[in-house]
């Protein structure tokens, strides 16, 4: 069993209320360009997806980096910055306000342009029942976990209950079962921005180079391993680091812009490591309600 000091750790509320999507001020939007210089105009994230969830295919949706489910934020910054480094993949969320009080949903990313929105799973059923601007609470606990007998290996916004449902093995390294391992050459969108929130996207503009690698299936959920990453504090590149993550938003047309990915953990020099494991999927680890 993975040691933790997760005994140590406070559970405290962050919330913030079902935010709505935007696009930045004329004349740049609300137009986008393609990675081949196409404009064109998509659905993008925040609000409520009705049709998209946790476990659905990562490409393919006639949209631009969407966020499976719903998407929360605060209107004040400051406060906004505490929600989105404190919320912990895995935290159970609960709706506060609306025809769908009382539902019980779960945190499966973080993301927006810089770090602006979490993501929460929330049952297809009730989401049919929730309006732009209902509120949520998180029972935020994670941050400051860490593991005694695996010092190098830096946690990052994972919740106690989604560790342990990983599948692992530790000799010498601790390795994380995972979908899929992304090279260093396809790090996008979050490379040089702080590792605290938000999410590091895959590029995707070159089909040919995802389907050689096994990457074009990508699923919502999927835990996957970006190799020669460096999460600690900021996202880069270092050669023998590896981070472990879960893709949390969809693929997009804008290149350096594909599928986005929160980081669960990283390490700098080989102490973390990964295996293959089709199964490594949150919502079958976390028994996501459809």
């Amino acid at each position: 069993m993975l040691k933790t000091n997760q005994a140590d750790l406070v559970a405290v509320s962050v919330a913030g209320a079902i935010a709505h999507p935007g696009f930045a001020g004329l004349p740049a939007e609300p137009y986008r360009l393609a990675a081949n210089g196409t404009p064109f105009l998509l659905p993008t994230y925040g609000g409520i997806v009705y049709n998209v969830s946790v476990g659905d295919s990562a490409f393919g949706w006639a949209a631009d980096c969407i966020h499976p489910g719903i998407s929360i934020r605060q209107a004040d910054d400051l406060k906004n910055r505490g929600l989105n480094v404190f919320a912990c993949i895995g935290n159970r969320a609960k709706v506060m306000t609306g025809q769908a009080q009382g539902t019980v949903g779960v945190v499966t990313g973080k993301s927006g342009r810089f770090s602006e929105q979490v993501i929460i799973h929330i049952p297809k059923a009730a989401r049919e029942r929730m309006a732009v601007g209902d509120q949520i609470i998180i029972r935020s606990e994670g941050i400051g976990m860490a593991l005694p007998d695996h010092p190098e290996i830096v946690l990052k916004g994972i919740a106690p209950n989604l560790l342990a449902a990983l599948s692992l093995r530790e000799a010498g390294a601790l390795e994380i079962g995972v979908v899929a391992r992304i090279p260093a050459h396809l790090a996008g969108a979050g490379l040089g921005l702080t590792s605290e929130g938000g999410s590091l996207h895959m590029q995707s503009t070159d089909r040919a180079e995802l389907a050689r690698l096994g990457l074009d299936g990508l699923r919502l959920g999927d835990l996957v391993a970006l190799e020669d990453t460096d999460s600690r504090y900021n996202h880069g590149y270092l050669r023998g680091a590896m981070s472990i993550g879960v893709v949390c938003a969809t693929d997009g047309p804008r290149a350096g812009y594909g599928p986005g990915i929160a980081v669960l953990m990283t390490a700098p020099a080989g102490q973390l490591g990964a295996f293959i494991d089709g199964s490594a999927n949150i919502a079958d680890l976390l028994g996501l309600e459809p």
